[in-house]
């Protein structure tokens, strides 16, 4: 089975840093994201409307590349967390988790027996359709697969230590405009409240020997939590990134026209458009 380099990397204490996708999952997404840097790519099923089916093919387009598969799933729900697995996902994202007993059964409902409850099913996609031994691959399995508990509730973090402490949870990713929502400052990213719920969701992690997890809407927010002890970080999601690269150029442009320089300028009695 193949192995989960992000997992490990953060295992060593290092960083690892993709992107997320809830909107354009085309053939290519996958080689564009990894060619771009991305070790991992976070599939979104929450927002995106996306079906399990599209989920399937993006997973399997990820098949030998040097590229994580992530899906961050709708619910905390076991036919969810358990389908992508079998379709091949190495790490999954579940939004809103705010107690105990919810992350105890994310962690119970991703292992297989005696660890959980997961079902079972090998020579399928998550194993690559291959043989072998089946207590060796629920092993491979258990080692690979990287949880994430998002915090983005007031509920949540009141109980993010609690969360941080269960046995099998990887990370603590902060849901940042959900989080703002539930303490009654929408978007008031510089709160004093909102700033002590990031410190708080860091420390928690690092007291139980996770990681902080975080979606960074541009290079500001992206160096500036990591510095905050963010050790996982995915840069932008697909649509931002696209409408950011295409403001760019034409920002550049319209302002060459108000300067009155180039040829648009000159020819601009002459257009029909």
């Amino acid at each position: 089975m193949r192995s989960n380099p992000v997992k490990e990397a953060l295992a060593r204490g290092e960083a690892s840093f993709g992107t997320m996708a809830w909107e354009f999952f085309t053939p290519s997404l996958p080689q564009v994201c990894a060619s771009a840097g991305a070790e991992f790519l976070l599939l979104d099923m929450e927002h995106s409307g996306v079906s399990l089916e599209t989920i399937k093919t993006q997973l399997a387009l990820c098949r030998g590349l040097p590229i994580a598969p992530f899906v961050r799933v709708p619910t905390t729900a076991y036919q969810y967390l358990a389908r992508v697995l079998d379709a091949g996902a190495t790490g999954v994202m579940v939004p809103m988790v705010e107690t105990v007993e919810q992350a105890r059964d994310i962690v119970r409902w991703t292992h297989y027996p005696p660890a959980g409850r997961r079902g079972a099913a090998f020579g399928a996609a998550h194993d690559d359709f291959l043989g072998g031994d089946v207590r060796e691959k629920i092993a491979q399995a258990h080692d690979r697969t990287f949880l994430i508990c998002q915090i983005e509730t007031e509920v949540g973090l009141r109980n993010v230590e609690e969360i941080a402490a269960v046995d099998g949870v990887d990370c603590l990713w902060v849901g940042h405009f959900d989080l703002t929502s539930f303490l009654g400052i929408p978007a008031q990213f510089d709160h004093p409240e909102y700033l002590d719920a990031i410190d708080r969701v860091v420390a928690a992690a690092n007291a139980h020997g996770k990681v902080a997890g975080f979606m960074a809407a541009d290079e500001r927010w992206a160096t500036e939590y990591y510095a905050k002890g963010f050790r996982i970080i995915a840069y932008g999601v697909d649509t931002l990134l696209l409408q950011t690269g295409i403001r760019a150029g034409i920002d550049a442009l319209r302002a060459q026209v108000r300067e009155g320089g180039g040829a648009g300028a000159a020819g601009a009695g002459r257009t029909g458009r």
